[in-house]
């Protein structure tokens, strides 16, 4: 079934550069959500109360260092390959435990949301780090939007599936859909956002455009890309890293220096930008969110339920 927020524009009409929203009127579809009236996406810039004062790297070195399999497994053939991938027209499904399932224009997803500018450390389990301005909206906001019954305990997340323009979905390196899921919780905390744009400009292609999750405070393979399904579960939902190598990857992948990837130390990382000869740096525990997140966790072996 279709189900809309707003009347006939493409994701494409609703680009997150600053100049383009302010200037641009989404009109909400009341009778889908039951907004009062007309709702318009706004950009907010400056400070965030969420962004760290780190230094971002660069939009270059952001845009050429990649993790995302369904384009090869070098750091570089995502943006070697992405290309391809066509992001307009661009819909979501969002089913399961809701109030409002359907399949959504993503143009009608950003229809009255708050897009703001968020300065977020992302952390490779690879033990590279980054720190990223993404442009982007709370996913609890949706959630509220399609209304989560009360039973969901989880929600899933699916990347798209297509080998034709995904040239690494052409060999079984993984099992495709690329999967993943977080806690109730855990999604509908205030740093969890999905992502639209980063540096003020729609998102790269191999950054997970038009649409990706970022979880700062948990490894980047989590943050998954260009998501096209997001379904609510009372059951813990499979997650591909998990399914693949559950000793090595567990299902809330926290970022924890006292946890070690069974091959490597968490303890510390390295700065992408800043070479393989630079100093590495500690780990912060939740990547350095722990005065936010680590309620979540109170009571759990971190050791356990890695």
């Amino acid at each position: 079934m279709r189900r809309t927020f707003m009347g006939d524009l493409r994701w494409s009409d609703v680009t997150p550069h600053a100049a383009f929203l302010n200037r641009r009127q989404l009109i909400a579809g009341a009778a889908a959500l039951g907004f009062a009236g007309p709702a318009a996406a706004k950009l907010s810039y400056g400070p965030s109360v969420f962004s760290t004062d780190e230094k971002p790297n660069t939009l270059e070195e952001i845009a050429s260092y990649n993790n995302f399999y369904e384009f090869g497994t070098d750091k570089r053939d995502p943006a070697a390959h992405a290309a391809a991938l066509t992001t307009d027209p661009w819909s979501v499904k969002i089913d399961g435990m809701v109030d409002k399932p359907g399949d959504y224009d993503l143009a009608d997803v950003l229809s009255g949301v708050a897009l703001e500018e968020r300065i977020y450390r992302l952390r490779c389990v690879e033990a590279w780090a980054m720190v990223v301005p993404w442009i982007g909206f709370q996913l609890s906001d949706l959630l509220a939007r399609v209304g989560v019954q009360p039973s969901a305990k989880y929600v899933a997340f699916e990347t798209i599936v297509r080998p034709e323009e995904m040239e690494g979905q052409k060999s079984p390196i993984l099992e495709w859909p690329y999967r993943e899921g977080l806690r109730i919780d855990e999604a509908m905390h205030p740093l969890t956002i999905l992502a639209t744009g980063l540096y003020g400009e729609e998102l790269p292609k191999q950054n997970g455009a038009p649409l990706r999750l970022v979880v700062p405070w948990k490894y980047g393979f989590k943050s998954i890309k260009s998501v096209v399904r997001i379904s609510l579960t009372d059951r813990q939902p499979e997650t591909t890293w998990n399914m693949l190598q559950p000793s090595e990857y567990g299902f809330y992948s926290n970022v924890n220096p006292e946890v070690d990837h069974p091959r490597w130390s968490q303890a510390s990382e390295r700065r992408v930008g800043e070479g393989l000869f630079a100093g590495r740096h500690p780990t912060m525990k939740f990547n350095g969110y722990g005065d936010q997140v680590a309620s979540l966790y109170a009571g759990q072996d971190l050791a356990k339920d890695y």
